[in-house]
């Protein structure tokens, strides 16, 4: 007669019915008896060398691959080096679980100074998590693990995180292993026929309509670029939404929602479709003041707090984006060909008038721009940080696919996302990856490079070495406050990307980009490629 299974191995046999298939964390005293759990589930484990490049790493994962990234975490400290990257998905909408152990339950609250103990662990995390749970009965596992998979599946995602006590993980549990099984996931809500019908309507009696597109509108390519043909509509994106649509479409406005001319445009629609946007600041560059929207404005969106956020709509759909625009890609007709030769040539004098507005600075960057882009495979997936370079990237360089745009640059903010979350990136997908990052940014998370030497990933990281935190400086001038904090020593990166195992080189022409880059995708290892800053 076999043993009944622990609490630790149910958990592994669920996170595989689940199909996760790779989890990111640093094993702990407390986290022993789960790793005995590991051999034999199906799941591979890999190691960062920070908890916070375990929780960037589930990010990047999950924004490659659409489901949700998954990170073992131990009690206190290992929870507390994951909250920014946390926070950064829980701003950027990303489905992350994470579990983590806590203290043994009779130890819960009694500040009797037990190793890793935090006086309250939950509170850490519930500010910047979806949903928080903290497991008192091991029998009570498979139905907390299905309330998670159901909430990042079939709402708007972000992190949820469990804690274990560190006495359940190895508690008897009912059954055999076998009869473990996942919860079939709910099917995606559609939106009311009579919102449609409205929705319908009013687009098609539009004359100056315009469609945008946010990080919720991921599934939604398709159905939004025959939107726009039949309305001879713009598509603007936000930075979440880089390569929803085709950016090369002469209909697609790209993610230049922070210029002038496209806020003026926007604002003079008579009908906007707003799909799984917030509308935040970080896509108007940091404009505090919404759009004045002179015309009707429709909004979609899973969440129902996210449909009067920033913005109040004329008409509220609360549905998922995908099965929304499915259904009213069927309710519009065809439209006029005269209309969309019309609608595209004012999109391409509204992408010209653009880099007329582009910030001092960028026309210097743009011949690396242009070059980062002819060294990106076509179905590449490019990763960017704060850095300078990425500011660029963002709006002039176009992308041609959903999830090919991975960035901290909305939002929360972080530095050192890129490493990691490109790390993420390549293990979740077959795409090629590259990633962008500054000097500053890099000393973040530069442990990190271990990681993907270990993992044997072609990977080209870029370091856009300005010796400081330019942006920061930038600003500094601006506002005529002199220079402190900003000014920074830098290492020889491209010695310190040998000594961990990695390839490294050192150019200032961006010529030299697409060679190096060609031969990083080609290696079995990662290449970091220093750019001396113009």
């Amino acid at each position: 007669m076999s043993s009944a299974p622990s609490c630790a191995q149910v958990l592994m046999r669920l996170l595989r019915e689940y199909q996760v298939e790779k989890v990111f964390g640093i094993p702990g005293v407390h986290t022993i008896e789960p790793y005995r759990g590991l051999p034999g589930s199906g799941l591979q484990h890999i190691t960062p060398r920070h908890e916070q490049g375990a929780a960037f790493m589930a990010d990047g994962y999950a924004r490659a691959s659409g489901r949700p990234g998954v990170c073992f975490l131990i009690t206190g400290p290992g929870l507390t080096n994951a909250a920014t990257a946390m926070a950064q998905a829980f701003s950027d909408s990303v489905p992350m679980l994470v579990i983590s152990a806590v203290n043994r339950r009779e130890d819960l609250g009694m500040g009797r100074g037990r190793l890793h103990e935090l006086p309250r662990q939950s509170d850490v995390s519930r500010g910047y998590c979806i949903w928080q749970h903290s497991l008192t009965v091991a029998e009570q596992l498979p139905e907390v693990l299905a309330r998670a998979f159901q909430l990042l599946a079939s709402s708007r995602p972000g992190p949820v995180h469990i804690e274990i006590p560190i006495d359940l993980f190895s508690a008897p549990m009912p059954g055999e292993l076998e009869d473990y099984r996942a919860c079939p996931q709910a099917q995606l809500p559609a939106a009311a026929e009579g919102a449609i019908s409205t929705a319908a309507e009013w687009l098609r009696g539009a004359e100056r309509p315009v469609i945008l597109l946010g990080g919720g509108a991921q599934a939604c390519g398709a159905d939004a670029t025959q939107i726009a043909e039949k309305l001879a509509a713009p598509v603007f994106l936000s930075l979440a939404a880089k390569g929803v649509v085709d950016e090369r479409h002469p209909l697609c406005g790209r993610a230049n929602l922070s210029f002038d001319c496209v806020r003026k445009r926007i604002e003079d629609a008579d009908v906007v479709l707003a799909v799984g946007t917030e509308l935040a600041e970080t896509d108007r560059n940091l404009v505090r003041d919404n759009y004045a929207f002179q015309g009707r404005l429709i909004r979609v969106d899973i969440d129902p707090a996210q449909l009067v956020c920033n913005a109040n709509p004329d008409l509220a759909i609360l549905a998922d984006a995908g099965e929304t625009l499915k259904q009213l890609n069927a309710a519009l007709p065809e439209g006029d060909a005269g209309k969309r030769k019309t609608a595209r040539d004012e999109v391409r004098q509204l992408i010209s008038a653009c880099r007329e507005e582009w910030w001092p600075g960028s026309e210097a960057r743009y011949p690396w721009v242009q070059a980062l882009r002819e060294a990106l495979p076509e179905d590449g997936i490019l990763v960017t940080d704060s850095t300078q370079l990425a500011y660029n990237t963002n709006c002039a360089l176009p992308l041609y696919s959903a999830r090919s745009h991975i960035t901290c640059t909305t939002g929360y903010g972080t530095l050192g996302f890129a490493l990691p979350a490109a790390i993420g990136a390549r293990l979740a997908s077959p795409r090629d990856v590259v990633a962008l990052i500054g000097d500053g940014g890099l000393m973040f998370t530069l442990g990190e490079l271990a990681t993907a030497v270990e993992q044997q990933l072609p990977l080209p990281i870029l370091v856009w070495n300005n010796t400081g935190y330019g942006e920061i400086r930038d600003f500094m001038d601006e506002a005529e406050v002199v220079r402190e904090g900003v000014e920074l020593h830098t290492p020889d990166f491209v010695a310190l990307a040998k000594a961990f195992g990695a390839e490294g080189c050192r150019i200032d022409r961006p010529e030299q980009l697409g060679p190096v880059a060609a031969a990083a995708l080609a290696d079995n290892k990662p290449t970091l490629i220093e750019i001396t800053a113009p």
